[in-house]
């Protein structure tokens, strides 16, 4: 401490006193400051640093969106250079859904989302990311899963059915 450095007759006044409150309190605004700069380095942990990436990249900022949403479309974006081939699309659809998806081509993409039951939140921009980098002929079409009757008669109790949410089911809204 800084004080501990200085004789006592100083260290014992008000004027001194109150200085280095007032100096520790801003070292420890400082401190709080630079944790945040730190975290706009990694696109996970960024919150107002998303905005210079999206510039950066050309992706308009959409601060109405969560931040994971917009974190993930930033993602896709670093990761969909190069040659199209499924091993691309499904890099960039796992920015989204946190990886499990599953693509497969036989003229016509099919993207299937393993992991996720029903539709993903931020469809909407994954499917914005992969039409940025597919060429305009070649159909896509999205799979989504859902749960079955087999999956749930005689597997789930009334409880687990009444809280899991009506998107899960198929034909769910």
């Amino acid at each position: 401490m800084l004080s501990d450095s200085l004789p006592y007759f100083i260290t014992s006044t008000q004027l001194f006193t109150e200085l280095f409150q007032s100096e520790g309190q801003e070292l420890d605004g400082l401190g709080a400051d630079l944790s945040d700069l730190e975290a706009q380095f990694n696109v996970d942990t960024a919150t107002w640093g998303l905005d210079y990436y999206e510039k950066e990249l050309g992706i308009p900022t959409d601060n109405t969106k969560p931040l994971s949403y917009r974190a993930s479309v930033i993602k896709s974006k670093w990761r969909g250079g190069g040659k199209l081939n499924s091993t691309l699309i499904k890099t960039v659809c796992d920015a989204f859904t946190n990886g499990n998806t599953e693509v497969t081509f036989d003229g016509t993409i099919k993207v299937k989302f393993n992991s996720i039951l029903g539709i993903p939140p931020n469809l909407n921009d994954l499917k914005a990311a992969v039409s940025q980098i597919k060429p305009a002929y070649l159909e896509l079409v999205y799979l989504f899963s859902y749960l079955l009757i087999n999956e749930i008669h005689q597997v789930m109790t009334i409880n687990q059915l009444d809280s899991t949410p009506l998107n899960e089911f198929a034909g769910g809204v």
